[in-house]
């Protein structure tokens, strides 16, 4: 993983990877959001049953293939995005995950082609 990914996002994405749906919720702040093509899911529940169906539920892997944070001198909060290749039993196809994180969790999660 490049450098410039914040913690959370390496541990959400090992997560996901794992099909670890605990660990994947866990580093979420309680009203976490994820926000799938402009449809947004808040809260660990919310998120994990976006999460069950279209997600870890379907065996989601993420091949990150590149790491770009939005304005790298910026403060913490900045978003990261990551391009990534999705395979498993759901999507697949290239698509561009955008993370905002504050306090060692991620806030928001925004997932575009």
């Amino acid at each position: 993983m490049a450098p410039s990914t914040p913690p959370p996002v390496s541990r959400l994405l090992a997560a996901a990877n794992r099909h670890d749906t605990a660990g994947f919720l866990a580093c979420f702040t309680d009203d976490g959001v994820v926000d799938d093509w402009g449809r947004e899911f808040v809260g660990h529940d919310a998120i994990r049953g976006w999460s069950d169906a279209e997600f870890i539920g379907v065996e989601v892997r993420l091949d990150v293939v590149e790491v770009t944070d939005a304005d790298a001198d910026a403060n913490v909060g900045s978003p990261v995005t990551i391009e990534a290749r999705v395979g498993g039993n759901g999507f697949n196809g290239p698509s561009h995950f955008t993370f905002t994180v504050a306090d060692d969790h991620v806030t928001r999660m925004q997932i575009r082609a």
